[in-house]
């Protein structure tokens, strides 16, 4: 179902320097076919409340002139744009648990402890990594000279499911089947040219997929803050990482809030990413570091999320950002409003 929606918003995050960009929101019903029991945290209500909300209470508060919300037709990722960061064994690991899903009673088959497909997962997993091929292929396209000269999108939130940045080159992990932001990122290079790449990663988990799918090229940098010790137990150490240097991790201990996480981004991820002049921003968008997030004990607020967007969106550069983690319902639904928002007003 494509739908477009516009306006202006006139809620207090908004109501910052400089002018409002057009940002492209890329979601989809079908990514909430993806249903890993009653009991599991990435649920589907994660996704089905974003949509009643920008449906919603959204409308009056965003207008056309700023948000373009797409879900465009047949977005479903290529065996081709995945093999660019996943092994065929990883393909045919996935695929075997997307058809078993399909013929078992009861229609729900674990890959490992924590990910579990259902028979709606394919569907959402393949519109999941599509949509953020999509959002590459409408911010970076060169412009042909019969194309009209209004504003065009060079930000774009991927609202879907499930998950990506724990997703190694042969490992899908962590409620993650694919790595979403980095298929996007080699389609991105790929297929539009371009040369350096930072991927930011503020969910509360360390992203080892994006780190390691990045390690070994020097055209990608990884910027993560995280909680430390916790799930999946890399990106320990503080510091720089890889052959190239260019993984660079920002462990916070339990109970961190925003003086720690914000030092964390100011003092030392934002300068690394700002010397690496990438041309192109790839986010990894958890929000469960939110206080009220039940899989993590770090204490960050809405706040918090519209300071680091902010701060991003003053690089200047294109920015696709893409639904991670977070797995309060409600608190996800305001961090991510508060996300799109300053997206729109930075």
């Amino acid at each position: 179902m494509a739908f477009v929606l516009v306006s202006t918003l006139s809620v207090s995050f908004l109501r910052l320097p400089g002018a409002k960009q057009v940002c492209a929101i890329y979601t989809s019903d079908v990514c909430v076919g993806h249903n890993p029991g009653p009991t599991h945290p990435e649920k589907p209500a994660r996704l089905r409340q974003l949509l009643h909300a920008l449906r919603t209470e959204w409308v009056p508060e965003i207008g056309s002139a700023w948000l373009d919300v797409r879900d465009p037709p047949g977005a479903d990722v290529t065996d081709e744009q995945l093999l660019r960061v996943h092994k065929r064994s990883h393909l045919n690991k996935v695929n075997k648990a997307f058809v078993c899903s399909k013929l078992l009673l009861g229609g729900r088959v674990n890959i490992d402890a924590d990910t579990i497909v259902s028979g709606g997962s394919e569907a959402a997993a393949k519109r999941a990594a599509g949509l953020v091929v999509a959002a590459v292929d409408d911010l970076l396209a060169k412009r042909g000279p019969a194309e009209t000269a209004g504003p065009r999108a060079r930000r774009a939130f991927v609202m879907v499911r499930p998950p990506g940045h724990h997703a190694e080159t042969d490992s899908p992990q962590g409620f993650c089947c694919y790595n979403n932001v980095m298929v996007g990122v080699a389609h991105a290079q790929a297929v539009h040219g371009v040369g350096r790449v930072a991927i930011l990663d503020f969910d509360v988990h360390h992203g080892n997929g994006d780190a390691a799918i990045a390690w070994s090229d020097p055209t990608r940098l990884y910027a993560s803050s995280h909680e430390s010790p916790s799930f999946p137990g890399s990106g320990a150490t503080r510091g720089r990482e890889g052959p190239h240097r260019n993984i660079l991790n920002e462990p916070l201990p339990a109970n961190s809030g925003s003086r720690a996480f914000r030092s964390a981004w100011n003092s030392r991820l934002l300068p690394a990413i700002r010397a690496f002049r990438p041309e192109v921003i790839f986010l990894s968008s958890g929000f469960d570091a939110h206080r009220d997030d039940p899989l993590s004990s770090t204490t960050l607020t809405d706040q918090d999320y519209v300071w680091l967007t902010a701060e991003v969106a003053a690089l200047g550069k294109p920015i696709i950002s893409v639904l991670e983690g977070g797995y309060n319902v409600e608190a996800l639904q305001k961090s991510v409003r508060a996300h799109i928002g300053t997206l729109i007003g930075s």
